[in-house]
């Protein structure tokens, strides 16, 4: 299983990645958010995203563990990367 998802997860990625600029800019429609258990990693996102109920999840337990005082400056959310990019991967495929 976990080969069959490795590459939807690579190319989610660099999907992610390639939505970040050196610069910090973020496009319109887009939302930065910092995702990781210990080291945060920042990703831009569709702000669709944040409609869909299985990434409210994510924002839910944002919530409990940060409420609304995030010490990155952005949204952080206190999920493992690959876990954050299988359901971005998902998402960008429904």
């Amino acid at each position: 299983m976990l080969a069959i998802r490795l590459p939807r997860i690579l190319q989610a990625k660099q999907n992610l990645l390639r939505g970040s600029s050196l610069a910090r800019d973020v496009r319109k429609g887009y939302i930065a958010v910092y995702v990781g258990e210990e080291e945060k990693k920042r990703f831009v996102i569709p702000l669709s995203y944040l409609s869909q109920p299985s990434f409210q999840e994510l924002l839910s337990k944002a919530e409990e563990e940060f409420g609304f005082d995030h010490p990155m400056g952005g949204l952080t959310i206190p999920c493992r990367e690959d876990i954050f990019l299988d359901l971005t991967s998902r998402l960008d495929a429904s």
